[in-house]
């Protein structure tokens, strides 16, 4: 099938199968049938005024923002899809850099869906797809897709089989959720929202009552759930990590909490797309994976950081100076490698690295050693400001246990670190904390202390 728009790629899947009635998506207090998504609109303004305009989506709930941009592709010109929490202070330069002619908050949106009184095929707007890459401080950077772009990880290969139910701890405003959300649309099967207001315990609680086949987070929203002990209520086919370094720790432990499942971890961007997914069970990715030519995928490594060109890659930012690509086309996703054997291994990000009187800490590297330790349930590794270095490196962890005698388990977890870690490497405090903050990306928050 040819994606021009969602609607339309909606209404051929529900032709084609004869109903549609059994697929829906869901959050906690609604459920929509996919086949009324397709030929029903939540518009209180008529479609055929937004014809050819530039629309930022601004609402709470994740639903909303789906049954909009339902109705809006292929008739708006641009779709901005916008966070919550959007600071005031960005919005106007959001509305400079995107062009806005309208913003539709949850208001303009209603509660209930309505027949969409315009025949379902009459779109013919090629719609750009804007995500925004940050959260809700500082300037937002806007990235320009087109639906295609965001659909071509669909074929990479994975055994959906009949009636997926696909779930994501992401939002599904950013990239990593947004890729979810359209492969249940337009690849079969239903959806379950989170919801930033209920608890890990709450969704995936949902999720098991939904009969969720299929679901992905990153390795922090993971960690989480395994801490919370609700993962029992799943019984998923394909589990997925993705947006954080997947350690040989959290995926053994994934495994091990869903022996029938196929355990997977993806490497993606807003940027540059979907790369790769690994399902072997192991960290890190196979060296083969780099320098193969005329793939669908292009992957190089240079200067140590993977570089990806596709067909996935986002075309362009909008109101940046910088440019998104190189002359070849390659994005640099800035996130460090190394080869080790036949296999590369992620180190962290660029910018993230602690310079310890010169010598460069990837704070990952750390972690990945502290979370192998079966006592140790996550972990966050921070620099902490020194006067005569710059920098040392600092550790906290939650344990599996919070009651234990910290005093001992430190000094085993430090003896780990020295035996494994350049000196430099090994962390100077080592502190045990009930929990670890996560951005609203689901990553861990990471900051200088």
């Amino acid at each position: 099938m040819a994606l021009r728009n969602t609607r339309r790629a909606l209404i051929e899947i529900a032709l084609a199968s004869g109903s549609d009635a059994g697929r829906t998506i869901s959050d906690p207090a609604h459920r929509v049938v996919l086949a009324d998504l397709a030929r029903s609109s939540n518009m209180s303004v008529p479609l055929e005024s937004m014809r050819d305009r530039s629309v930022l989506l601004l609402t709470g709930p994740q639903l909303p923002t789906v049954t909009a941009l339902m109705a809006l592709d292929g008739v708006a010109s641009r779709l901005l899809i916008g966070l919550p929490g959007l600071q005031q202070a960005d919005l106007s330069q959001v509305m400079a850099d995107g062009e806005v002619d309208v913003v539709l908050r949850d208001d303009a949106l209603a509660s209930q869906l309505h027949v969409d009184a315009e025949a379902p095929y009459k779109r013919d707007v090629d719609t750009e797809w804007v995500l925004f890459t940050s959260g809700t401080t500082g300037a937002p950077k806007l990235v320009s897709h087109t639906l295609p772009s965001l659909t071509g990880p669909l074929d990479d290969g994975l055994r959906v089989g009949p009636a997926p139910v696909w779930a994501t701890f992401y939002d599904v405003r950013r990239y990593g959720g947004l890729q979810i959300l359209l492969r249940s649309l337009l690849n079969g099967g239903s959806m379950v929202l989170s919801d930033a207001s209920e608890s890990v315990g709450d969704f995936l609680g949902r999720a098991g009552k939904s009969g969720v086949t299929h679901i992905s987070g990153t390795p922090s929203h993971w960690r989480r759930a395994l801490m919370s002990g609700a993962a029992s209520h799943l019984s998923p086919r394909y589990v997925r990590l993705s947006g954080e370094i997947a350690d040989q720790a959290i995926l053994d432990n994934l495994k091990a909490s869903f022996p029938r499942a196929e355990v997977a971890h993806a490497f993606a961007s807003t940027e540059a797309g979907v790369g790769f997914d690994v399902r072997d069970g192991y960290a890190g990715f196979p060296a083969s994976y780099i320098g193969v030519a005329g793939g669908p995928v292009e992957l190089k490594v240079e200067d140590g950081t993977l570089r990806i060109r596709s067909a996935r890659t986002a075309l362009r930012y909008l109101g940046a100076s910088r440019r998104l690509a190189d002359d070849r086309g390659f994005v640099d996703t800035g996130d460090m490698v190394e080869r080790r054997d036949d296999r590369y291994y992620f180190l962290g990000r660029r910018e993230g690295v602690i310079n310890v009187g010169g010598q460069k800490v990837y704070p990952e590297e750390v972690e990945a050693v502290l979370n192998r330790d079966p006592a140790v349930r996550m972990s966050r590794v921070w620099a902490r400001r020194n006067p005569i270095v710059g920098a040392v490196v600092a550790a906290d962890v939650v344990l599996r246990e919070p009651w234990v005698d910290f005093d001992q388990m430190r000094e085993s977890l430090l003896r780990t670190c020295r035996e494994t870690l350049a000196a430099h490497k090994v962390p100077v405090t080592l502190r045990a904390v009930p929990e670890l903050d996560m951005a609203a990306s689901g990553k861990l928050k990471r900051r200088d202390e």
